[in-house]
């Protein structure tokens, strides 16, 4: 399936806003204004005044084209969302710096991150709010090879470094007929705290079983490789770097116009889709509780069709606990892009929208916010 792409990146630097609040933060992020549009929606209910929120850079495509539309017809408020990573993205709204957190990962217990953050609601309510489905595209630069089809022990024992050149018999035998060469491999992997690396490694430890020995998390925990900040970070190394492979969110690896691999996780070789991302994540369940709608996705689905490398990207707010401005503004927000008119730009921009089923559950929780 051919994507057809918006243009440009888009993240929307934090620094003065956080600078104004008087917050410490060492982060960098670039800096771009969310300006008009050609497209708006008049069923927004807008509300007024300024939003700040960090977080995902799998998302920043999809963010950057929301605030712009909403903008277009909100002309009394200003959004900004910094493309900081998930890992600080987190940390910035359980600091109270932000109104709202993008994370590739629902909140995790292991870390104590739900407490942290119910803590920085006041009123014990933070909500993981699944509103981006982002496959990761596992992408390569190898002259001559447009088709590679991949397995789970392939990609976990090149990225655990038992696999090093492009000819290994395992790549080989996934790819009959293909002119593979002996040069060797370099991966790439996040060299920041992520959840695409983390939702990566879910599906590694999953799928890849026994060849995948360094579990999940958002921290790149495996030997060797070159670490690259970001998704565009990833992408940019992988497209001038030859022999290369890494694993960027699907928009950067169409922006960049990469290789991208199809995955085939035993019920045969899957090409990246909207579609067939759209299957994996109808089959999600819902693994939080009360008004939490974490998901729990089966990364080792066999099913034919279904590409299996996905993210969810959650925006983490409060139910209860922001002031009446920024309830106002993150609800009237949450509620345009969560709707059928936000949901409806994610294709033409590489991810895939949430699935009804879903997508009605989190209409029902932002409708919540006050």
């Amino acid at each position: 399936m051919k994507v057809k792409r918006q243009g440009r990146v888009a993240a929307i630097s934090l620094a003065a806003a956080l600078a104004l609040a008087a917050c410490g933060s060492d982060e960098n992020t670039d800096n771009s204004s969310a300006g008009s549009t050609s497209g708006s929606s008049s069923s927004i209910d807008c509300a007024t005044g300024t939003l700040n929120a960090s977080g995902s850079s799998a998302q920043a495509n999809a963010m950057s084209e929301w605030i712009k539309t909403y903008q277009s017809s909100c002309s009394g408020a200003t959004i900004n969302y910094g493309s900081v990573g998930s890992g600080q993205g987190v940390t910035d709204f359980i600091n109270g710096q932000t109104a709202f957190a993008g994370s590739d990962s629902a909140l995790k217990a292991d870390k104590g991150e739900p407490d942290k953050a119910n803590a920085r609601c006041k009123t014990g309510n933070a909500v993981d709010l699944p509103m981006v489905a982002g496959p990761i595209a596992v992408v390569y630069n190898l002259s001559g090879v447009t088709d590679l089809t991949l397995t789970p022990s392939i990609i976990s024992k090149i990225f655990s470094g038992t696999i090093t050149t492009w000819n290994d018999p395992a790549i080989a035998e996934a790819n009959s007929g293909a002119t593979l060469p002996s040069d060797k491999i370099t991966t790439v992997h996040r060299s920041d705290s992520s959840g695409t690396t983390d939702n990566f490694t879910k599906y590694l430890a999953s799928a890849g079983a026994s060849d995948w020995t360094y579990a999940n998390d958002k921290v790149w925990k495996a030997p060797g490789g070159t670490g690259a900040k970001g998704s565009d970070g990833v992408a940019a190394a992988v497209k001038s770097t030859p022999n290369t492979i890494g694993y960027v969110e699907w928009s950067y690896a169409t922006q960049n116009s990469l290789g991208v691999a199809k995955v085939d996780n035993g019920g045969g070789a899957v090409e990246l889709s909207a579609d067939a991302v759209s299957k994996a994540v109808e089959a999600a369940t819902v693994s939080g509780t009360g008004d939490d709608l974490s998901l729990k996705l089966d990364y080792s689905s066999k099913t034919a069709g279904v590409y299996p490398i996905l993210l969810v990207t959650y925006e983490i707010t409060c139910l209860k606990g922001l002031d009446a401005e920024q309830a106002k503004l993150v609800k009237s927000f949450l509620t345009y892009v969560s709707s059928s008119d936000g949901q409806g730009q994610l294709t033409e921009l590489g991810y895939a929208p949430l699935p009804s089923s879903i997508q009605s559950k989190v209409q029902a929780v932002v409708a919540k916010i006050a």
